[in-house]
């Protein structure tokens, strides 16, 4: 199988080993995090979520990393990329233990969501700073393939993580705590398995490191402007372009995960425990489309380029989207799933290809900062029209269509700045 010889080949690479182990401990923790809160925030036999509800938790911890990102960029081209990983692993196992604490006091909901918040901020350092350091530890000739496989992984060990976590809160404890602890854990782990790396393997270069932190906090403005020159250079306009386009997908996937959210709740399900078992489901199946974009997007990004690839993408899920999903019924939404969890990857795996080909070590920190404010920025925009849209019971036939429009104009827009 042509994936695993390219894993087997990667894997060679000693450095590469031990940021992918890091990646994968990190983005699991990750998993069991997020199930945790959305089993709180949506699942709770106490609660009567709302599509508005979920916007609105969805915003308080998502709409501030649109602060945090830019520093996080400017930070991650000065601090050693190692180290960001092993404070940040740290300070998210701390933060998470405190956000356990939260759901099992009388606190209010308020000072949940900012625990969460702090816990999901750090997220953007550790997050970026695996992205930027990935072309540290392998060479050029298989950045592709690592920018496929890593992110992937990344991914499905997310899905594994989620997995994890419905199996502690329906088997072995019906706690939400529990399940955030067991997070807790996993990011102690992340932060040992840093320790495994040289303070100097992940970058940035020494002449690039500058030691004050006012100084480059002062300088972030100037910084990020250069950032977004560099990017909006003639020969990254292809970054550009690909970073507009992943970012309005990036918009369909929000707006179609509140859909399934609600329609797990409500309109699928009579209980919350088989509600938030089929949501289980559906995030595997999911993964399952991960993982395929993984085998294929190699291989048709070697071919088409990756511009195109992403056009192929953005056009299968404008066709198939809209076709299993309007029925509401749960066999073609699991179909849905694993349609959007391959053609988001791959436009990703694509994108990122992209955006580390054209782009210098000395920027690569902040653009990919830049990256994850655009997703986040799009992920709550996506949430508000779906509270618009979306009925209490979930089902929206114009939600779906519109999410289908979108898709073909970013697949059409890439076709005709492909051709250009």
């Amino acid at each position: 199988m042509a994936v695993v010889r390219d894993l087997r080949v990667l894997l060679r690479f000693q450095g590469f080993r031990r940021l992918l182990a890091v990646r994968l401990i990190s983005q699991g923790a990750d998993g069991v995090y997020q199930v945790a809160l959305a089993a709180y925030v949506v699942f709770s036999p106490e609660k009567q979520t709302s599509a508005a509800a979920v916007a609105s938790a969805m915003a308080v911890l998502l709409l501030p990393y649109s602060l945090v990102g830019p520093f996080a960029g400017v930070l991650l081209d000065r601090w050693r990329r190692r180290q960001v990983l092993l404070y940040g692993s740290l300070l998210r196992a701390l933060l998470a233990s405190a956000t356990a604490l939260l759901i099992l006091s009388p606190a209010p909901d308020w000072l949940f969501y900012v625990s969460a918040l702090c816990v999901t901020a750090v997220n953007r350092f550790v997050l970026a700073g695996l992205s930027a350091a990935l072309p540290r530890v392998v060479d050029t000739e298989r950045l592709v393939i690592a920018n496929s496989l890593s992110p992937t992984a990344g991914t499905l060990a997310a899905t594994a993580g989620g997995g994890l976590a419905f199996v502690v809160r329906l088997v072995v404890a019906d706690s939400d705590a529990a399940v955030v602890l067991v997070g807790a854990w996993l990011y102690l782990c992340a932060a040992l398995a840093t320790l495994s790396m040289a303070r100097e393997l992940l970058g940035p270069d020494q002449n690039l490191v500058r030691e004050r932190l006012g100084a480059a906090l002062t300088g972030t403005a100037r910084d990020l402007l250069a950032g977004v020159r560099h990017l909006a250079a003639p020969q990254r306009r292809e970054a550009a372009w690909a970073l507009a386009a992943m970012a309005l997908m990036r918009f369909c996937y929000g707006a179609l995960l509140v859909m399934l959210l609600m329609l797990c709740r409500y309109a699928l399900t009579s209980t919350t425990d088989d509600g938030l078992a089929l949501l289980g489901l559906a995030l595997g199946v999911s993964g399952a489309g991960f993982f395929a974009a993984a085998v294929v997007t190699p291989w048709f990004a070697g071919r088409l380029g990756p511009g195109r690839w992403i056009v192929v993408c953005a056009g299968a899920a404008a066709l198939l989207e809209p076709a299993l999903g309007l029925p509401f019924a749960t066999a073609p939404l699991l179909a849905a799933a694993f349609v959007l969890g391959l053609t988001t990857q791959g436009a990703k795996i694509a994108t990122d290809t992209i955006i580390q080909s054209s782009v210098e070590d000395g920027f690569r920190g902040r653009i990919f900062s830049v990256y994850d404010v655009l997703f986040n920025a799009a992920f709550v925009g996506a949430a508000a029209v779906a509270a618009l849209m979306l009925p209490p019971d979930g089902r929206s036939a114009p939600l779906v269509i519109t999410i289908a429009v979108i898709y073909a104009t970013v697949a059409v827009a890439m076709f005709r700045f492909g051709r250009q």
